[in-house]
């Protein structure tokens, strides 16, 4: 994993180049939204069962996939599910901390798309269900922070996809 400062360094040093212009611009911004991006994980971390239930019931419940029969349809099943999304949720509030999505791509998505197909996990609903978390999430965090922590949601659909 690595953070916006490390990615921005280690481009710059295997160039054997100082940071540019550009760079530079790129960490202002990143500490800028440093107070944002962490009061943000601050409200999530707070909120996390909250914030995954609300995901769970928008996007999930009371769909055919919940119904008997559904991939969601015994309580392990809907228990996995609940905690991918806490996965999702707590992998996300990291990379925004971070600035970088390099976690999401480490912990979270490598082979993620293959296992879910192998065992019939429906990828459709899951990327449903995390832009439902990315939805509840901005309702909570409020519309700045929401965006912030959005792009890394949509990476997480965009992996999946």
């Amino acid at each position: 994993m690595q953070d916006a400062i490390t990615t921005l360094i280690n481009s710059s040093d295997v160039q054997g180049k100082y940071l540019d212009d550009a760079s530079l611009e790129n960490l202002q911004s990143y500490f800028r939204s440093g107070d944002l991006r962490a009061r943000a994980a601050m409200t999530i971390s707070a909120n996390a069962s909250m914030i995954v239930t609300k995901t769970v019931a928008k996007a999930l419940l009371y769909t055919d996939i919940t119904a008997p029969g559904g991939n969601m349809y015994t309580c392990r099943r809907y228990a996995a599910c609940v905690r991918d999304m806490d996965y999702f949720l707590r992998y996300g509030t990291y990379a925004m901390l971070a600035g970088d999505p390099s976690i999401l791509d480490e912990r979270v998505l490598n082979g993620l798309k293959e296992t879910y197909n192998s065992l019939g996990v429906p990828v459709g609903a899951t990327v449903r269900a995390v832009q439902a978390m990315k939805e509840v999430t901005t309702e909570m965090v409020g519309a700045e922070a929401g965006r912030e922590i959005g792009t890394f949601f949509d990476h997480i659909c965009s992996g999946l996809s």
